[in-house]
């Protein structure tokens, strides 16, 4: 063993350790208290996957014949940008994944024959004995969320949220079917789905991945959408067009206080079973043969790490004898852990380390290490890879062909097929929730001349929100959607049939006045903790939609808002300037079936009538996060709310617009584990520009990537090999006075390694070419190489430079003379510490 894979002294002293890392001689062990008490509240489930003796006695011979490295090597699961098929050949990795924005061959528009080609080189690698002696398959794992989502071209469904206001079991059971055939063709094994959060506040960035504030529903669809990827049970379990599913966060992610992303969920147990856990029983019940453990703590304590919730409770009281993974390096989060070093989470009940980044060939040898020292007990080893190979066996992992030979895998058509897209329109119909429609203006006769406007008209990126093609959901255009439509497509398909007139534009402006303006508008795409809010007012401080809206209606056009969302969010002044108002969350890549609900048929009778009622309720206040139940429930919008054709508005067209008095200006973030709307990351190098819209970007002279600095991605990393530049900007300009005038700082935290070149600039641009710099290579080279540093400017230095702050296009640039790697994780405009700058400029 080299001696950087040697474990720490906290890794061998754990044995000794025993409050925090459990006893070296029973360390997973149940005690009669907590037996007692997982009894009181959790219950005892039925689940429909009975053990095999024969498939137990043969887990077991095989059990006989590993060694410990082939035993850890399946409980290892690394990133395919952090390994190679060379990797897989000598380790035998029990399982491998593409986290969102990876693809093979970091390639953002690899076709579904590069999917499969890697499937089977991995496969076969994992099954040739050459070098780790070793036979046994892997298996890929992949976050299909709302379809195959990392695949261009594949039918991408609407989101969660969406599909939670149809509630429609049965339509979810369909949606996973067409899923898991649309991966399987592919060669993928493995599906990380279905999110199962109870979201309670919906200020959390993953709330749209939740199907509703109510258990009920949630319960509900978990046992659907396990049933569709994986096959009934008593039917075609696991079959060939089946894959094996994965019942995630357990538990309690929706939870946390405030709506902390990975945060703490402070319910009692009580609460934690009855909302909390209601879509594992369903899962569960439904034969769910994985579990993903979540970020979050409970009470303090980090999930990934608590035995008495993954063993206790899960394992031993609820029966479930499947296997349970991590998410994305969280074992790493644990207290006196990291990613690379953690015995605890093995000892909580941890069968399979999400470990993407490196830290995986350091991990294996620790874990190796703890259990040769008696850390780690071989008992639990066993049990980790029974587990594993149990769900392998009921798969026919071993028994099926690999990947490149299995009956759909390659199978192309399927992939975003007529039929398949038929499933996704439908789901569109089905989520769509009127909450407006004054004077029954919907829904609209198609001969009519209509107006289509809004960012979101004819976006198909910005309607499928995050998990689309990269994680965040960014980056992406309409071309990067084949045989996919924007709302706009479908809203024309149906005028030019009627023999209206329709016309398209982005900010409201028209060449003839409209007799009805459609105005598409709503979130940018995020992902996770990148979309958690402080509140929930629309455009807080930059209402720019509301502002298109008010213009429309000055100009005597009645005006149809399509909100495009993850959540409900306060919109009281869009509620007001709009004669209706569709909440049509994030509807994915079929968006003409938009236009099937509100346009009328050619002779003016209703198409589609709407169908679905509000799954979250609707907040009266920025501030509100009201849950059906609760003892003082007064939201704007209740739950179940959703009005049909014929039904009267309900709410008033003056609604409170007033928020809370707040005279201070709030931090202004530009990244914070990813770049925030308007901007994206550009590259420039050789007079040419290109947007970063993959997890890695190259042009020129700079190369830019993703990497986990805390947390997952929330880092990049540019390489330069000579002069380039990198920036944020927006196509439109940010009025940034009140910045300049409260005395703001641009602080980066970044760091960098290797010998600085001759410049390092850090700069800001806006209109008329007026570009600002300052140089901060001096202040680097004061700085020690390769640790992480706040370095921060004095906006005055570019006011200096003659920036105009009214309107600044690139709030951040940072650019070199020559070869550097510089990173950063953290940028944003700080109010009133100009004083304390590392480079202050005062007025002259």
């Amino acid at each position: 063993m080299t001696a950087q894979f040697k474990p720490s002294l906290l890794a061998l002293s754990c044995a000794l350790i025993l409050s925090a890392c459990g006893s070296a001689d029973k360390p997973a062990a149940t005690t009669s208290s907590d037996a007692q008490r997982a009894a009181a509240i959790w219950p005892q489930l039925n689940l429909p996957v009975a053990q095999d003796p024969a498939t137990e006695q043969r887990i077991s011979e095989m059990l006989a014949g590993m060694t410990l490295a082939q035993k850890v090597a399946q409980m290892i699961q690394p990133e395919i940008r952090d390994i190679t098929v060379e990797d897989m050949r000598k380790y035998g990795f029990g399982s491998f994944l593409n986290g969102g924005g990876a693809f093979p061959n970091d390639n953002k528009h690899a076709t579904p024959a590069d999917w499969i080609a890697l499937a089977e080189a991995m496969y076969q690698a994992s099954v040739d004995d050459s070098l780790d002696g070793s036979t046994i398959p892997t298996m890929w794992g992949t976050d299909a969320v709302h379809g195959h989502n990392n695949v261009i071209g594949a039918t991408l469904f609407p989101h969660n949220i969406g599909l939670g206001a149809a509630n429609n079991p049965a339509l979810i059971e369909q949606i996973a079917r067409v899923t898991a055939r649309e991966v399987m063709v592919t060669g993928i094994d493995w599906v990380f789905a279905p999110t199962v959060a109870v979201v309670r506040d919906d200020r959390w960035g993953r709330t749209y991945e939740g199907y509703s504030e109510d258990p009920a529903i949630v319960h509900d669809y978990a046992a659907a959408i396990v049933a569709g990827l994986q096959g009934a049970a008593d039917a075609d379990f696991l079959g060939d067009e089946r894959v094996i599913s994965t019942v995630k966060h357990f538990v309690g992610d929706g939870g946390t206080v405030g709506g902390d992303d990975q945060g703490d969920n402070i319910a009692s147990e009580q609460d934690l079973f009855r909302i909390h856990a209601q879509g594992y029983v369903g899962g569960l019940q439904a034969g769910a043969q994985s579990v993903m453990a979540s970020f979050n703590s409970w009470h303090g304590s980090k999930i990934h790490g608590d035995k008495y919730l993954l063993t206790d409770v899960l394992k031993d009281r609820m029966g479930f004898d499947g296997f349970i993974v991590g998410d994305w390096n969280g074992h790493g989060q644990i207290p006196g852990c990291t990613n690379d070093n953690c015995a605890q989470a093995a000892l909580a009940g941890l069968d399979v380390y999400m470990v993407p980044t490196p830290a995986w060939k350091p991990l294996y040898y620790n874990l190796i290490a703890q259990v040769e020292s008696g850390v780690i007990p071989l008992s639990r080893i066993d049990d980790a890879v029974r587990r594993i190979l149990r769900v392998k066996l009921r798969a026919g992992l071993f028994d099926k062909p690999s990947p490149a030979k299995r009956p759909l895998s390659g199978k192309t058509e399927l992939i975003g097929s007529a039929e398949h897209r038929a499933v996704a329109r439908q789901a569109v119909q089905q989520s769509l929730v009127l909450l407006k429609n004054n004077d029954a203006i919907l829904p609209l006769k198609p001969n009519q001349r209509i107006l289509v406007t809004g960012e979101g008209a004819d976006n198909i990126g910005m309607q499928s929100g995050g998990w689309t093609i990269s994680w965040q959901g960014t980056g992406n255009s309409n071309s990067d959607f084949p045989g996919g439509s924007s709302i706009y497509d479908g809203i024309k398909e149906a005028v030019d049939a009627a023999g209206g007139k329709v016309e398209l534009s982005q900010d409201g402006s028209y060449q003839q006045k409209p007799d009805v303006a459609v105005v598409v508008f709503g979130e940018q795409p995020y992902a996770e903790g990148n979309g958690d809010l402080d509140n929930l007012e629309y455009q807080r401080g930059n209402k720019t939609d509301l502002a298109l809206l008010r213009k429309l209606k000055a100009d005597g056009i009645k005006v149809v808002s399509l909100f495009i969302s993850g959540r409900p969010l306060w919109v009281n002044p869009e509620f007001n300037a709009s004669d209706a108002f569709v909440a049509v969350w994030l509807p994915g890549s079929e968006g003409a079936g938009v236009a099937d609900v509100i346009m009328a048929s050619a002779d003016g009778s209703i198409n589609k009538d709407f169908h679905g009622k509000l799954s979250f309720s609707w907040p009266a206040t920025p501030q509100q996060h009201a849950n059906v139940g609760d003892a003082e429930y007064q939201p704007l919008l209740p739950y179940g709310f959703g009005l049909r054709y014929g039904q009267p508005s309900s709410l008033s067209n003056s609604l409170n617009e007033q928020v809370a008095a707040d005279n201070s200006l709030d931090d202004l973030v530009l990244f914070e584990r990813a770049v925030k709307p308007p901007y994206q990351l550009v590259l420039h190098s050789d007079g040419q520009s290109q947007n970063m819209d993959s997890s890695v970007a190259q042009l020129g002279n700079i190369a830019v990537r993703t990497f986990d600095n805390k947390v997952q991605e929330d880092a990049r990393r540019l390489s330069f090999s000579g002069g380039a530049k990198v920036s944020l900007t927006s196509a439109f300009p940010a009025d940034l006075r009140a910045y300049a005038e409260a005395g703001s700082a641009l602080t980066v935290e970044l760091q960098y390694r290797g010998n600085l070149p001759e410049q390092v600039l850090l700069g800001m641009s806006c209109a008329q070419s007026c570009d600002a710099s300052v140089d901060i290579t001096p202040t680097l080279r004061s700085l020690p190489e390769a640790s992480w540093h706040s370095l921060s400017v004095d906006l005055a230095c570019f006011a200096k430079q003659g920036a105009d702050f009214s309107q600044i296009f690139t709030p951040l640039s940072l650019q070199a003379s020559g070869a550097v790697e510089l990173s950063f994780t953290d940028i944003r405009l700080l109010p009133g510490k100009a004083n304390s700058a590392d480079l202050r400029c005062p007025a002259e």
